[in-house]
């Protein structure tokens, strides 16, 4: 089947069922999302579709076909995007592991709400858990890159 994917069209040789995470992560090696609990509920492999941040180990790749997906390595080439930059400029991530997650999910809101309240940013990211308890550092950081323009991520 075919898939767009960080703005590129790409042939993957997969089962239609095959979790979108590990279609990427084992097929089209683009790693930046993680598999944490493999349920949906950590918000490590999300990505987004669409603009609309998903959990991409229960998303079967056959669901997303026709769909713009984007990827942590689609957000920018060289780290500028302004979501990436206010995260580097924090040091929001301790252990990391989660901040891919954590990043996609702000993308998302900030595409939606450009100048997010924390109650907004509170529930937009409620679905994502890090475990080393970054969230002031996080919500700083979305404060940070919101108000900025976002680089289109879908055609």
């Amino acid at each position: 089947m075919k898939l767009k994917v960080n703005n590129q069209t790409v042939q993957l040789d997969a089962s239609s069922d095959t979790p979108l995470l590990w279609a990427l992560r084992e097929h089209l090696d683009l790693v930046g999302a993680k598999y944490g609990c493999g349920v949906g509920v950590c918000g490590a492999c999300t990505v987004l579709v669409d603009g609309h941040a998903i959990r991409s180990c229960i998303t079967p790749v056959a669901s997303v076909a026709g769909s713009s997906i984007t990827t942590l390595e689609g957000l920018s080439k060289d780290g500028t995007h302004p979501v990436q930059k206010a995260w580097d400029e924090l040091d929001v991530p301790q252990c990391g592991y989660c901040q891919s997650g954590q990043m996609m999910s702000a993308v998302a809101l900030l595409g939606r709400t450009p100048k997010p309240t924390d109650e907004e940013i509170d529930t937009a990211m409620r679905g994502n858990l890090c475990r080393c308890g970054t969230y002031p550092r996080i919500r700083e950081a979305i404060h940070r890159a919101s108000g900025q323009q976002m680089p289109a991520l879908r055609d």
